[in-house]
This record gives structure tokens, C-alpha cells and sequence, in this order.
């Protein structure tokens, strides 16, 4: 992944999490956390984090990690990472259309998307042309 796209993804994945930190109606485990973090006065904004921001933020990381696997033609990898987007996306809207809570759908994207960020962090993807590149270089 390039600079851009690795800086968009680690910044939707942190904002997806505190944005959903600050709806403590609609995830309470979350808002628990961000209480105990000093987060508490957030809930003042919770429409605007639900509505806009928690969207936002998991359309970036989204993006970022389809264009990461473009530039990377890692398909599996790229549709790891895509689900936990995906999911966040759904819970949103799910609970937009149903007023129904959706933790067991954000949580475990949120979870996802911290879990791709940090295999990320510590094991880069390549290109798939490294290894080729490599070897035909040695040889001549």
C-alpha cells in the first residue's frame, strides 16, 4: 500500500471507532469506553457522529483498502480488509432504516478493520511482482 492509502486507512479506522464512541444509545459497549476516556462529552454530537461522521470515516478506510488492493493485486487480502467497512456500512444503515440496534453487526467490523490495521502495521503487503522482479535481476 502506498503512504496515502495506509495514512487513509489507519484515519478511517480510528474514526469509525471514536465516532462510535460517542452514540452511547446505539453502541453502549463502545460509549463505556469512551467515558472511561474521557470521551463522555461527545454524546452531545451523537447525530452528527451516527449520521455523517461514523459513515464517512468507514467510506475511507473502504476506499482505502480497495485502492490498496488494486495497487497490490492482493485480492484475498484486499477483500479481508473491505469487510470490516462493509460491515460498519451495513450496521449504519441497518439501524438508519430499523432504529434497531446493530452492535452485532459494528463490532465485529470494528474489531475486523483494527485487525487488518495492525496486521498491516506489522506485515506490509508486497507487490506481487517482487519476487519476480527480484529474480529476473539477479540473473542478468
Amino acid at each position: 500500500m502506498s503512504l496515502g492509502t495506509r495514512i487513509a486507512d489507519k484515519a478511517g479506522v480510528l474514526g469509525s471507532i471514536v465516532s462510535a464512541m460517542g452514540c452511547a444509545v446505539c453502541f453502549p459497549a463502545l460509549a463505556s469506553l469512551g467515558a472511561a476516556l474521557g470521551l463522555g462529552f461527545l454524546s452531545h454530537f451523537e447525530g452528527l457522529f451516527i449520521r455523517i461522521l461514523l459513515p464517512a470515516f468507514a467510506g475511507i478506510a473502504l476506499l482505502a483498502q480497495v485502492v490498496g488492493g488494486w495497487q497490490q493485486r492482493r485480492w484475498r487480502r484486499a477483500a479481508l480488509g473491505a469487510t470490516g467497512p462493509v460491515l460498519v456500512l451495513a450496521a449504519v444503515f441497518v439501524m438508519r432504516a430499523s432504529g434497531h440496534r446493530t452492535g452485532w453487526l459494528l463490532y465485529p467490523g470494528l474489531l475486523l478493520m483494527v485487525a487488518v490495521s495492525i496486521w498491516d502495521v506489522f506485515w506490509r503487503p508486497r507487490n506481487a511482482c517482487d519476487a519476480t522482479t527480484r529474480d529476473t535481476a539477479g540473473s542478468g
